[in-house]
């Protein structure tokens, strides 16, 4: 048997060893399908339904039109509460917004006055709680205005401003939520997936097997990498289809094969650096704590979840020797916007530079540590 032969086969024996390994087949299956699924659609960047509560000191018309104002789908229907129960409440979490409309707050507003409104908010909940506060000023500033003046008081701008937003017009963060996440799963699944195959030998003993057989260490990592980087390759295409856009129904501008394309090339650099944080652990306890140094840095600072523009210089710097900082640049071009090869070439290739990197320095390591056993 030659040398494709060899890698061949051998990629069929680490199919067969993840097809025995129930607990990481599973994993890997979870990962791809409900850990995306739940993690877009749980994770909402939109204010939706936030439990709000009114302590309404004045009995007023004008506190009545603030109380009236809140509604779907921004807001619950408020609940009058009163000021005994304000701290009990919000400490349980039942309410996310508490604003407590002073006595005389209308007799003060008709006088001239300035009387403040009191918002209190749940900070616990960051995300509700920073979008909710701008709504809340916005709605409570129209309705005192639209109630003294007989209209909703607009700063006229020497100029229309109108906004087109592309891609996604009702920003829908499931859009964006569900793509990035496969992003981070891809990564983390192909290290996962190759270094542990290095390591599920070492502790079987089968990696002495094979080095007594007519095969070299070359062909082994080829092996592996070709097999993980299939598997993960096909779960990606089906959870692509299936769970993004089946049951997320996110709309995909670009082609999927020029982006199964690019996935192939990072997961050629992907799973070379999985081989080598596996012959750098000597156990998997082991090899979860370097994932976890490597994954928080790839995904954090690759610009999927935070835009690169708003990181230091220094930082953008430094992860562009990052291979997810490319992966991330080229699928967003593709998904998002319907980019072509003229326009992603430059991520393929620096990914594939970034790759034959890995694979070098995986190979000479993963033949020091089958020589010093």
């Amino acid at each position: 048997m030659g040398f494709g032969g060899n890698i061949f086969q051998l990629g069929i024996k680490e199919l067969r060893s993840l097809l025995h390994d129930k607990v990481l087949l599973i994993f890997v299956l979870f990962a791809f399908s409900g850990m995306i699924y739940s993690v877009s659609s749980s994770t909402s960047m939109e204010l939706h339904n936030a439990p709000i509560a009114v302590v309404d000191e004045d009995q007023s018309i004008i506190s009545k039109r603030i109380i009236q104002a809140f509604y779907g789908p921004y807001f619950k229907t408020p609940d009058l509460i009163s000021t005994q129960d304000v701290d009990r409440m919000m400490d349980n979490g039942k309410y996310t917004f508490v604003i407590y409309i002073p006595h005389r707050f209308q007799r003060d507003l008709l006088a001239g006055k300035q009387p403040d409104i009191q918002v209190n908010i749940d900070a616990t909940r960051m995300g509700q709680a920073f979008i909710g506060d701008n709504y809340i000023q916005y709605i409570i500033s129209g309705e005192i205005s639209e109630a003294l003046q007989g209209y909703r008081a607009e700063y006229q701008y020497p100029i229309a401003l109108t906004t087109h937003i592309k891609f996604n017009p009702n920003l829908t963060s499931a859009w964006f939520g569900s793509v990035m996440e496969l992003m981070n799963v891809i990564t983390m699944i192909s290290i996962i997936l190759t270094g542990a195959a290095v390591i599920r030998e070492r502790e079987h003993g089968t990696l002495e097997h094979l080095l007594v057989m007519p095969i070299t260490p070359l062909q082994i990592v080829c092996a592996k990498i070709w097999a993980n980087g299939a598997i993960i390759l096909s779960a990606t295409a089906l959870s692509l289809l299936l769970v993004i856009q089946g049951l997320l129904q996110v709309p995909i501008q670009g082609s999927i094969a020029l982006f199964l394309f690019g996935v192939s090339v990072h997961l050629f650099a992907t799973t070379s650096l999985g081989i080598f944080l596996g012959t750098v652990a000597r156990s998997m306890p082991q090899l979860g704590l370097l994932m976890i140094l490597i994954l928080l840095p790839l995904e954090l600072l690759s610009g999927g979840i935070t835009p690169r523009e708003s990181m230091p210089v220094l930082v953008q710097d430094i992860m562009q020797l990052a291979p997810t900082t490319h992966f991330v640049q080229f699928a967003q071009a593709i998904l998002y916007r319907g980019a072509g090869w003229t326009a992603v070439w430059p991520q393929f290739f620096a990914l594939l530079a970034m790759g034959v990197v890995f694979f070098l320095v995986a190979l000479s390591r993963f033949r020091k540590s089958v020589t010093l056993g």
